[in-house]
């Protein structure tokens, strides 16, 4: 059985978007395309209603590469169990209050059994400083 793995927009993001001039954008960009081309088919790949809702905002065509790239990957619910864990992850100061969908990224992988939350997002999700 292959481990589970919530992926969030960020991924998702850097993995269908043009290629960019930035040095660190570009450097994400080629690691998340070699990940997905060499390593993602040992795992089982989840995405959230809220993945799919950040996905499909912005640029119309950017959206539909993103929404296409998620579409045959499972789409876990916003449960009322997933919302109390991120409630009580910002309530608990882990996340500040502007991180709300961050909070609800984290909730909703551990709420389904995640192994694993793949994330670009080093400000909140993916912070070993956080709660220091």
């Amino acid at each position: 059985m292959q481990p589970k793995a919530y992926i969030e927009t960020s991924v998702i993001s850097y993995l269908t978007a043009r290629p960019s001039r930035d040095a660190l954008a570009s450097g994400h960009q080629e690691l998340t395309r070699q990940w997905w081309e060499h390593r993602r088919s040992r795992f089982e790949l989840y995405v959230s209603e809220l993945v799919v809702q950040e996905a499909g905002r912005g640029d119309p065509t950017a959206a539909r590469a993103r929404l296409d790239t998620i579409a045959e990957y499972p789409v876990l619910q916003i449960s009322p169990v997933a919302r109390s864990l991120a409630d009580s992850i910002l309530r608990r100061a882990v996340l500040p209050l502007k991180a709300a969908a961050d909070a609800l990224h984290i909730a909703l992988a551990a709420v389904n059994g995640m192994a694993f939350l793949l994330t670009w997002n080093c400000t909140h999700i993916a912070n070993g400083f956080v709660l220091h």
